[in-house]
């Protein structure tokens, strides 16, 4: 696989489906590393822009969460404490004493256990969503085929925020 300049990993143009789903979401990975990468504690705890109080720590903490609930609780049925703390289910909020570098690992570790959870398992396998979740969904049960697809829109999504803050911390736009 090759890579852009910046040491992301560019998703083949011809693969399997599997191939392709997880390239394309270990890109977006990258790209959310690379838009905190450079920056200091205060610039990445610096809010998106009024009313947001969005930051780019904040995503990083969030991705480590939706990556927990997707991959471990969701599709492996585990039932798991939110990774920031109960009082932060989503992973946005921020602590003065956690910086960029206990938030990575924690991201990389939830990413790398998911990875394990999944390793062996078809596209076709399913997951197992709350009843408060299927609403939005429509059904109980998702495949990893689907939560893969999410997973990616979920990346590329909140790429597009931190392009924005990123852009409004130092001027840095596009990767």
């Amino acid at each position: 696989m090759t890579t852009t300049p910046d040491g992301r990993p560019i998703p083949p143009a011809h693969a399997d489906e599997r191939a392709m789903l997880e390239a394309w979401l270990d890109f977006h990975r990258a790209t959310l590393a690379l838009k905190c990468s450079g920056l200091k504690d205060d610039q990445l705890r610096l809010a998106s822009a009024a009313p947001s109080s969005m930051t780019l720590l904040g995503l990083v903490q969030h991705l480590a969460e939706v990556e927990r609930n997707w991959f471990q609780r969701v599709f492996a049925g585990q039932d798991l404490p939110p990774v920031f703390g109960e009082s932060n289910g989503d992973g946005f909020a921020l602590h003065p004493d956690r910086g960029l570098d206990e938030a990575m690992t924690d991201w990389q570790a939830e990413i790398a256990r998911g990875r394990e959870l999944i390793a062996a398992a078809s596209l076709d396998d399913s997951g197992r969503l709350s009843e408060q979740e299927a609403g939005h969904v429509g059904d109980q049960g998702v495949s990893l085929r689907w939560i893969m697809i999410h997973m990616i829109e979920e990346y590329a999504r909140h790429n597009g925020h931190a392009d924005l803050i990123r852009e409004r911390i130092d001027g840095v736009a596009g990767a």
